[in-house]
């Protein structure tokens, strides 16, 4: 009778803020048939039996989302341009590949954490056994009762109920930008989550952007390993972002979005900078382009940003001389499939308007953002619209060669009113809108409506179509070469105009929900 032995598992050894897994072999481990543990198993026998995993969790943009334009109060921006602060996936398959780790602070230390970090709170304690893969996910494991079991080497030292007088003994050395914030925060963070006692410079110095409990949360469960990154090494690649351009009311956004910009190297910063500045973004705009797509910082410039831009000379059509304006205007074209997303539109463009290549590149210099807008619930229900009103295909390419930002309009909340507005109150057909395409992108209730009004109030309107060019130029050349009056009578008539319409359209509402 064989005699089995079976050696107990040892916890995960812990070096330098890196945890190694020590993998023992199974005593009859049945083969798998998963193509892809292949070289997990060659890399496991390489290093005898030791094995790293990574947890960068490299968040992208999403493809079709669209850059926030100046919020003028003349001009209408685009459909659903409001953002939330921080969107939480569930999951990483959205990631690319291709991203470029050589710019990480700690290009070959591999982290081996959950991507969601462990939490104290009751019901979310991590298994204790841990089958760790070579992506580094720890799926749940039972014992051989069938239960969970719980993980305390995830949580190595115990700070539930450490007192406020322990946080200041902790920290009585460092000096805190944000003290009374910071140690108060800090401490509910170790209640809820194994903070470390040394990251607490790291959070304070964080602080100073905005950043609150729930986003320190946040990253915490979606990207633990940043927090490993010393307080004067985050400050210096902040601070060169800053000077590049990045405000500091920005910079909260962009650790919430992507907290991997801490692990960066300066150098890699610096490099992704100097390609910007080399494709003819103006050191101006810097700044804005970053805060727009900071995950561009996770691509290679020679592996991924560089082809793009080239894709978009030769193959788009794209001027040379153009590029740094597309880029501004679409900084996440950088970072999209734009292969894919070029020639879906491209296509349905010319079958659908029989689109000539040159219009489609004018639309694209014009209104990046074209590429990242859905065909199917963007850009033909639009068309669709225009059709609708009496444009023909001529005319509807007309209007989009001119104002490709129509297709980011809401139909209901901002083509329809205006064109109703068009056709009822200024008299005009729609065969104007050719000759006068930017009708559509004015604010209805701050110009379009106000200066209409105001002439017809002085008696000046012309008789039969309103003229759609007086919607064109600047209030003051308004007031000077349509009204004949003074700016501020003009502002004046607007503001009691626009309060008018506000507290009718309160009344309205108010009496709708009482019914």
């Amino acid at each position: 009778m064989a005699l089995q032995l079976q050696l107990p598992r040892p916890p995960p050894l812990r070096l330098a803020g890196v945890r190694l897994s020590i993998l023992l072999p199974s005593p009859a481990a049945p083969p798998r048939g998963d193509s892809a543990s292949a070289p997990a198993t060659a890399l496991r026998a390489r290093f005898g039996g030791v094995a790293f995993s990574l947890q960068t969790n490299v968040r992208l943009l999403k493809p079709n989302r669209r850059v926030r334009r100046s919020r003028d109060p003349y001009y209408d921006l685009d459909e659903d341009d409001d953002e939330e602060e921080f969107e939480d996936e569930e999951d990483d398959e959205g990631y690319d590949s291709e991203d470029d780790m050589s710019g990480l602070e700690y290009p070959g230390v591999l982290y081996s954490n959950s991507p969601h970090a462990p939490s104290k709170r009751p019901g979310l304690q991590t298994p204790f056994l841990i089958k760790e893969k070579w992506e580094g996910r720890q799926p749940k494991t039972r014992d051989k009762y069938g239960s969970l079991e719980k993980n305390k080497f995830l949580h190595p030292r115990n700070k539930v109920g450490r007192s406020s007088t322990d946080i200041t003994n902790m920290d009585s050395e460092v000096e805190l930008k944000n003290e009374r914030i910071s140690r108060s925060m800090f401490q509910k963070l170790q209640e809820e989550y194994d903070f470390d006692d040394k990251w607490l410079p790291l959070v304070d110095y964080l602080c100073t952007f905005g950043l609150k409990e729930s986003h320190f949360t946040y990253i915490y469960e979606r990207h633990m390993a940043c927090f490993q990154i010393s307080q004067a090494s985050a400050e210096e690649r902040l601070d060169f972002l800053l000077n590049s351009g990045v405000k500091s009311k920005d910079m909260k956004r962009i650790l919430v979005r992507q907290p991997q910009i801490l692990e960066y190297t300066l150098s890699n910063l610096k490099a992704h900078v100097d390609f910007l500045v080399s494709i003819g973004v103006p050191s101006t705009r810097i700044g804005q382009v970053i805060s727009s797509a900071p995950s561009m910082f996770s691509y290679s410039v020679e592996q991924s940003l560089k082809p793009t831009v080239r894709y978009l000379i030769e193959e788009v059509g794209i001027e040379e001389s153009d590029v740094g304006k597309v880029v501004q205007l679409s900084p996440q074209i950088l970072v999209q499939k734009i292969d894919i997303a070029w020639k879906s539109r491209s296509l349905f463009l010319s079958k659908e308007l029989g689109a000539p290549k040159d219009s489609m590149v004018k639309m694209v210099t014009k209104h990046p953002q074209l590429l990242h807008y859905s065909i199917e619930d963007g850009i033909l229900p639009r068309i669709n619209f225009l059709r609708s009103i009496g444009m023909r295909n001529s005319d509807i390419l007309k209007v989009l060669t001119s104002l490709t930002q129509v297709l980011s309009l809401s139909l209901e909340d901002n083509l329809k009113p205006k064109y109703l507005y068009l056709v009822n109150d200024l008299k005009n057909e729609v065969q104007s809108l050719t000759k006068y395409p930017m009708y559509l992108s004015l604010s209805l209730d701050q110009r379009i409506r106000p200066r209409h009004r105001f002439l017809v109030s002085l008696k000046k309107a012309p008789k039969g179509p309103f003229p759609l060019s007086s919607f064109v130029p600047t209030d003051e050349r308004f007031c000077q070469r349509w009204a004949g009056t003074s700016l501020e009578k003009y502002h004046t008539f607007r503001q009691s105009l626009l309060l008018k319409d506000f507290a009718e359209n309160s009344g309205k509402k108010t009496l709708v929900s009482r019914r």
